[in-house]
């Protein structure tokens, strides 16, 4: 009869700890021993730990936590035909107080959740999802940046006795307005060129990257999926790709409850005997996408606009 290794990893940017355990065992996993962080490198671990062992090597099982490493070890897994599972970290359990941790631990711990079942898997997705998904954050970030440039000129001028006294800030008048102010000294003057200058090339790569998300749109499988979410208020392809990136494919939420878990907007309870008390939300899900959606939920507090006759 085929025997089944669980193997756990814990993974590292320099180096990958080793653990292994064989199923149906109660004992605690053994320890292999570390290898290098490089995808190659665990690799080649692992063809020798099947060697030892004596199996096939597809017919390891492996798991490690999601982590700042990403899904390019599982994926490669995935393609030599191994079982790679990546587990969530902050479901797995841990005895309390423990004070010792070590990558030898950590490596023996993953191999015996994974061996028991009691893990939470998260999902692997596509390459071209994951791309399309740093694509939108990169637009994020540079939104936040913008946002950053703005308020350190503002500050500048507000420390120096400027102060705008129009009816909107970034409007054309506003930005003409501060083209043409002329500060007392000559190195303030450099300064406000300089932090003008942050600002539109702020402005000219928010452009160049909601332009290329638009062009990426088209070959997306989820393309229809976006164009339907943008049939809803306030939600335009940027919104609409964010929060489609940041939630994947939305038929592995088995119940709309598990849509709203994995984005944090279901009300914390702390109740005990007869006494029931809920809190705000929990906001442990996918900040990114709970953040996507509340902006665009602002619209919905307006009434709408009736059309001129």
């Amino acid at each position: 009869m085929k025997t089944s290794y669980y193997i756990g990893l814990d993974v590292h940017k320099d180096s990958i700890a080793v653990a292994f355990t064989k199923a149906g065992e109660r004992k605690e996993p053994t320890y292999f021993g570390e290898c290098g962080g490089s995808v190659l490198a665990a690799e080649r671990c692992l063809r020798r730990l099947a060697a030892k062992l004596g199996v096939p090597f597809r017919d390891l099982k492996v798991c490690y936590e999601a982590g700042p490493s990403g899904f390019v070890l599982a994926r490669r897994f995935l393609r030599l035909g191994l079982e790679c599972v990546v587990m969530s970290p902050s479901r797995s359990e841990r005895k309390p107080h423990e004070k010792i941790k070590t990558d030898r631990r950590d490596a023996i711990l993953i191999a015996k959740t994974f061996r028991n079942g009691d893990l939470t898997v998260v999902r692997v997705p596509p390459a071209l999802d994951e791309a399309v998904r740093d694509l939108c954050r990169a637009r994020t970030d540079a939104s936040d940046d913008l946002s950053r440039a703005k308020q350190r000129l503002n500050s500048f001028l507000l420390r120096n006795g400027f102060h705008y006294s129009g009816k909107a800030r970034w409007t054309p008048s506003h930005l003409n307005y501060l083209r043409h102010l002329t500060l007392p000294d000559p190195v303030q003057n450099l300064v406000l060129e300089e932090y003008l200058q942050a600002i539109d090339a702020g402005y000219e790569r928010v452009e160049r990257l909601a332009t290329r998300m638009k062009a990426v749109l088209a070959d997306w499988e989820w393309e229809p999926v976006v164009r339907a979410l943008m049939a809803c208020k306030g939600f335009q392809e940027v919104a609409a790709m964010t929060l489609i990136s940041e939630l994947g494919d939305l038929r592995r939420f088995e119940h709309p409850r598990k849509l709203m878990a994995f984005l944090g907007l279901v009300p914390g309870e702390y109740s005990s005997g007869t006494k029931r008390r809920q809190n705000s939300i929990t906001k442990c899900g996918n900040s990114h996408a709970r953040w996507m959606l509340v902006e665009c939920s602002q619209h919905y507090r307006k009434r709408r606009r009736s059309a001129p006759p």
